[in-house]
């Protein structure tokens, strides 16, 4: 198989700026990405994931995520499954506050004492879920992971930036199927590599690779015949030659 980048965890949080629960996840996810879990999460943008960003679709295709939202409309949730897939997990801020018992959240750009709070516990909570996502023990007695190796301590880093995932390298190739453009998740080295296997353009070929491809992409099985015959071109194509038939 290619070689992908590292399994991270994908965080959708939802843009909705009229309530304050909204900017609760915002803030929240950003702890997140900056403190929290850094190594491990990618920010997705719910604008340019919903306007098609090829990138943070790509991403939340391959790679598990969890939605934030503020509300129970579970717009980011929503979003996330309808292009993409059903998030690994997903979280609500009503529900989150409702929980802890605090007030009324108050604030679009300043949140009130309870705004600042559910921003703790809606961040805790997604951290707990990349956790388990990711299969990892958290220990908050030591601060850090519990391995089976002993963590050699490192000096204090600055603030880690949130990165985003539509620079995360996940190769994507889009490719003409039965008339509609169609974004591939790691057709790129799927290609190079059955090149470098010597495998000649040939519909045998495109049976192998259609399977490979079918690892990282949902094919809906009444257009495996078309995708099949697409990658037999892209192949034919990236070897330099025409494709051939049985």
């Amino acid at each position: 198989m290619p070689k992908l980048p590292q399994k991270k965890v994908g965080i959708v949080a939802c843009s909705g700026e009229e309530l304050a629960e909204g900017t609760v996840t915002r803030l929240a996810a950003l702890k997140v990405l900056e403190e929290l879990r850094p190594d491990d999460t990618v920010t997705i943008c719910l604008p340019l994931f919903l306007a098609g960003g090829e990138g943070d679709r790509a991403f939340a295709r391959f790679y598990p995520t969890i939605a934030v939202d503020g509300c129970e409309l579970r717009c980011a949730a929503r979003a996330t499954e309808q292009y993409s897939g059903k998030p690994a997990a997903s979280v609500v801020v009503t529900d989150i506050a409702a929980r802890c018992g605090l007030s009324q959240i108050t604030g679009l750009r300043r949140l009130n004492e309870a705004g600042q709070q559910a921003v703790a516990e809606t961040a805790a909570t997604v951290a707990d879920l990349v956790d388990t996502v990711l299969d990892k023990k958290w220990s908050r007695r030591e601060g850090r992971f519990t391995e089976t190796e002993p963590v050699v301590a490192e000096e204090p880093q600055s603030k880690t930036a949130a990165s985003c995932a539509c620079g995360s390298g996940i190769p994507v190739q889009t490719v003409p199927v039965n008339g509609q453009q169609v974004s591939l998740i790691a057709l790129p080295p799927l290609l190079a590599q059955f090149k470098e296997m010597g495998k000649r353009p040939s519909s045998a070929t495109a049976v192998e690779l259609l399977a490979q491809v079918k690892i990282y992409n949902d094919v809906p099985a009444e257009m495996e015949a078309d995708y099949q015959e697409a990658l037999a071109q892209e192949y034919a194509r990236f070897c330099g030659a025409e494709a051939v038939g049985a």
